[in-house]
């Protein structure tokens, strides 16, 4: 077998400079698209986190607590048992160490 010394030798001839191709077994056309889509949603995923921001600093400036707010959104998140069961815990543990 044929070993290749180089990146370069692993080219496929017809690709062009530049453009991906398949070298070793993979599609470097489909593995690019995969690059390039998730690049893409990475770039909304900061402008959508930058919006949140915003909301977030506006809902300080309207005089809300913005630490409680996302408290209670990542309560809104939880299944109604699975919140229940974390409260119940905490106020368990609250008592174990003397604070109820």
């Amino acid at each position: 077998m044929n070993t290749p010394n180089n990146v370069a030798e692993f080219k496929s001839e017809d690709a062009k400079e530049g453009e991906a191709g398949d070298v070793g077994g993979v599609a470097g056309k489909r593995l690019l698209s995969f690059f390039d889509r998730i690049e893409r949603l990475e770039e909304e995923k900061s402008a959508l986190s930058e919006d949140i921001k915003e909301i977030f600093a506006e809902a300080k400036s309207a005089g809300f607590e913005v630490k409680i707010m996302r408290r209670i959104m990542k309560l809104r998140k939880m299944e109604v048992e699975k919140r229940q069961e974390e409260d119940e815990l905490i106020n368990l543990y609250m008592a174990a160490i003397g604070m109820e």
